[in-house]
This record gives structure tokens, sequence and C-alpha cells, in this order.
């Protein structure tokens, strides 16, 4: 078995070669080939669907219940106010710059440095599969989600995302809706009283002011926010229609479903949601994932930010290196004692939960 040592030399040169090699959405194949490198150096077979990598521990047992470890390797495109090049690795005063640096290559380099760890281990409890997954950052369809149909019932999850380390043990999901309120188009020099832009303001303020029972003890209350509004294409001429786009963050007292079916019990408009799969997600403290990071002087938060935990129906933990204001942020940098922790801390949460 390698020491942490030498996995965390390795996993530092790969995030390194990952920065160097531009994987936006849909368009991860060369990093995908870097990954499948990876397994193949330390002679770990795997699998790939489109860009994303997946593998089992030496010793899979469908006897035993299977705990996912995830991260992704696509990135956004750079912000405008870089000054490096974005696929510069740069390393200055411990610092390592780059695209996808931050969000989210420590964390998956650290996630496949600890599945080696685990990997030829005879007598875990558990099951580890590790994915490597494309489209984290677009949603799309060719990500973890299609993945998922390949593996066996996962019990819980470790997603990786930059918390500082700390437990995220729940996400806010997101459901976008498209608002269309209808009137009657006429000439602007006519009495009208069907104006659909009028229409519209009673619609926006109910969005700005419903306020939904439930809320969370992490994550708060459900956020809903009108975030466009168009109408109309010349001065004179009142529209049929004014349509709205809703941004709206669910807490995990509410399924998506539960959201949209209360929208539309409110409203005469129209209401179509972009999707519905973007779920939020949680993880009881009482977990013994959640306990063994504790016990590590871990603290447990909740988390307003989206991941690939959205898709996931098992339990899941958001855990890893970085931090998340640094994300699709200008010269966006992890710091390398940062993944060094990650990795160590990685290895001891998932050692105390497996002695449980």
């Amino acid at each position: 078995m390698k020491s942490i040592e030498i996995l965390t030399q390795e996993a530092i040169a790969l995030l390194k070669a990952l920065i160097e090699t531009p994987s936006f959405s849909s368009e991860e194949d060369k990093t995908a080939l870097l990954i499948e490198n990876w397994f193949t150096q330390n002679n770990i077979p795997f699998e790939r669907e489109n860009n994303n990598i997946w593998a089992f521990n030496k010793n899979f047992d469908k006897s035993k219940p299977t705990l996912l470890l995830n991260s992704h390797h696509d990135t956004v495109k750079p912000n405008q106010g870089y000054t490096n090049d974005p696929f510069e690795a740069i390393l200055q005063d411990g610092k390592l710059f780059g695209l996808g640096s931050n969000d989210a290559g420590g964390c998956l380099v650290s996630l496949l440095a600890t599945f080696v760890h685990f990997y030829s281990n005879e007598n875990l409890p558990y099951n580890i599969v590790m994915v490597a997954s494309a489209e984290e950052e677009s949603s799309g369809k060719n990500g973890l989600n299609s993945v998922l149909k390949h593996l066996p019932q996962l019990e819980c999850a470790v997603v990786g995302e930059p918390t500082l380390m700390q437990l995220a043990v729940a996400e806010k999901g997101l459901l976008v809706l498209d608002v269309i309120v209808k009137g009657t188009a006429s000439h602007a020099a006519h009495n009208n009283p069907d104006n659909p832009i009028y229409n519209a303001i009673p619609v926006m303020e109910w969005f700005n002011s419903y306020q939904f029972e439930k809320i969370s003890e992490v994550l708060g209350p459900v956020k809903m926010t009108v975030t466009q509004v168009a109408a109309g294409k010349q001065h004179n001429v009142v529209p049929a229609e004014c349509h709205l786009v809703v941004d709206i963050r669910v807490n995990d007292c509410y399924s998506n479903q539960e959201i949209l079916d209360t929208v539309r019990k409110h409203l005469t408009a129209e209401v179509n949601p972009r999707s519905m799969h973007l779920n939020a997600s949680s993880i009881p403290v009482a977990h013994g994932l959640v306990q063994a990071g504790i016990a590590l002087g871990r603290i447990t938060y909740g988390s307003p930010t989206l991941s690939d935990q959205s898709v996931l129906s098992c339990q899941s933990l958001k855990l890893g290196p970085g931090e998340t204001l640094r994300s699709h942020s200008a010269d966006e940098f992890i710091f390398i004692n940062e993944i060094e922790e990650g990795i160590q801390l990685y290895i001891k949460i998932l050692t105390d939960f497996f002695k449980q």
C-alpha cells in the first residue's frame, strides 16, 4: 500500500495536470483520460460512460452496503477578471492557482487518493465506489445522474465540494420556474384593463411575500426570487404575455414537487419548471459519517450552493478541501496544505466510520 505522503504527492501532481487541461462542462474528455490514467497507474479497473469514470473497491461484496465517493472534473469558463493564465498550474506562497483548482479539483484528487488508500482493504464493512463525474457545473444529463443506473443501491455518500473540510449536512435544492402571465394584446392608445404587465405585478408580489411554513434547522426557509422579467417588443403595443423567471432555493423540508404544487395552487398564471431533479439533500447529524467528523473537531452547517448531491436519493454529506467563496472567482486557487489536510481527514473520517 502506498503511504499517505506518496498518495498526496501524486494527487497534487494530478491536480496540476487537470488544471492545465481544459474541461468545460460537456467537454471533459481530456481530463477523463487523465483520471483513467490515474486508475491504470494504480492498477485499479474502472468503467467509463461519456466523461464519467467510476471504480469499485477490490473486494466488492454484494452483501455489504455501498458508500459513494464523488466529485466532478468539469469547470465553468474562466472569470473575466483573471490576471493569471487560468490553464497554468502556478504554485506560489503555498497556493496552487488555476481554473478548477478549488472547485472541485482539490476535492476530486483528495477523494481519489482516499479511494486508493482503501482500495485493497479486505475487511471493509462497506463497499466503496468512486465516481469522477462530468457536467456538474451545468447540471447536465450526462453527469452523475446518468451513472447511478450502473451502481448498486447506495447507502450513503460523501460528495467532494469545497467546505474547508467542515460538514455540510444539508444542501438547498433548486427549482427554476418559467411563469407566463397572460393578458390581452392591444394598441397602447386604447384603454385595456387586461395588461399582462400589470397583471404580473401581484404575481411578483406573491413570490416576494409568500412564506413556506416549514423552516429547516440547518437551511432556513425556502427562498423565492424573481430574477428575470420580459414583455413587449415595441412602445405602442400592449403584449399578450409577460414572462417571469423565478429562482427557488428549496430547503430539506420540501420536495421540488411540493413547492411546484404550492405555486400553482396560489397563482392563475402558467407555471413551467425547467427541471425537477435538483432536490434538497441532507444527512442526520446522528449519522456515523457526521459523528466521525464531529469527533475530529469538524462543525456542521447547511449549504446554500448546489452540487451533485441534488441527484442522489441516499443520505449524503458534502465535504472537501478548499473554500466555496473561491469557486468561480478570478485567479482561483487552493492551498496545498488544504489538500494535505483533506486527504488525511477523509481517511480518518472513513476509518472511524468503518469502525462503528
